[in-house]
């Protein structure tokens, strides 16, 4: 069901690989919300996955960009107000990547050039993009920045390895550049810390099935899907939460706040 939340609403949309993508489901719940956007994705992952098929059902224009070069970040936000016909109202990153977890490398053995890498993509391309808007000055006034995050930020996760050091630091660049946005522009600067969740970059980490499992067992309301991050993500995008930012948003089921449940007791 629609409520116009979004309508007049311009945004960009990043990370959109497939139909399983987080992503890919905010941009069809902001579609269906009234919003205009511009897809965003690194040339690579565009090659890989099906954006174009996405970018058809929401009527959308894809600029590509490595979030990792300033220059490509300039090219999308001008090339994305020249489009769209204005500033921007909402940005969503959803871009991150670890190749240390991709070749199996263990936390206490991690390739550094990996590291490094990784940190680029997954954290650093966010404050980019916010810096890059801040210079622009892209942002519409009481714009809303959403962030996928995940607990393992948190929390010790051995299958997370180096990921989870990139996290925390994307969380922490939302806190930070939340305040100084929020104090010059009344811009919303959040991440949302998402359950597991069945996408292609989850399927990708060793073991991620049985944990999956393990963590529907400790919620007491079930892992969140891909489709209720979207509906969350549209919430932080609308004028209804005008006054949250700088905040850590866990959307799990009530997983994060949950010692054991009974499930996992009694499974042991």
């Amino acid at each position: 069901m629609a409520y116009n939340l979004l309508k007049g609403k311009r945004g960009i949309i990043t990370g959109a690989l497939d139909e399983n993508s987080i992503a890919w489901k905010v941009a069809l719940r902001a579609h269906e919300e009234g919003a205009t956007f511009v897809l965003s994705n690194a040339p690579i992952a565009m090659r890989m996955g099906e954006i174009n098929k996405l970018a058809t059902k929401t009527n959308s224009l894809i600029i590509p960009a490595d979030a990792t070069s300033v220059v490509e970040i300039e090219k999308l936000y001008t090339d994305s107000m020249a489009h769209l016909g204005g500033k921007i109202d909402f940005v969503l990153h959803s871009i991150g990547m670890s190749v240390n977890i991709r070749k199996n490398i263990p936390y206490t053995e991690l390739n550094y050039d990996y590291v490094n890498k990784g940190f680029d993509v997954s954290a650093l391309s966010f404050h980019k993009m916010l810096a890059v808007a801040h210079k622009l000055d892209a942002l519409n006034d009481w714009a809303s920045v959403v962030a996928l995050t995940y607990i393992g930020a948190q929390r010790v996760y051995p299958f997370y390895t180096d990921m989870a050091d990139f996290k925390a630091t994307l969380e922490s660049i939302a806190r930070t550049f939340g305040y100084h946005y929020g104090k010059h522009k009344k811009v919303r600067i959040n991440t949302i810390s998402q359950s597991p969740t069945k996408t292609t970059a989850g399927n990708g980490i060793k073991g991620f099935s049985d944990f999956y499992n393990f963590a529907e067992m400790q919620s007491p309301l079930g892992n969140a899907s891909a489709e209720d991050c979207a509906n969350y993500t549209v919430s932080l995008f609308s004028d209804l939460t005008r006054m949250v930012t700088m905040q850590n948003l866990f959307h799990d089921g009530g997983y994060s706040s949950t010692g054991v449940s009974q499930e996992q007791l009694n499974a042991m």
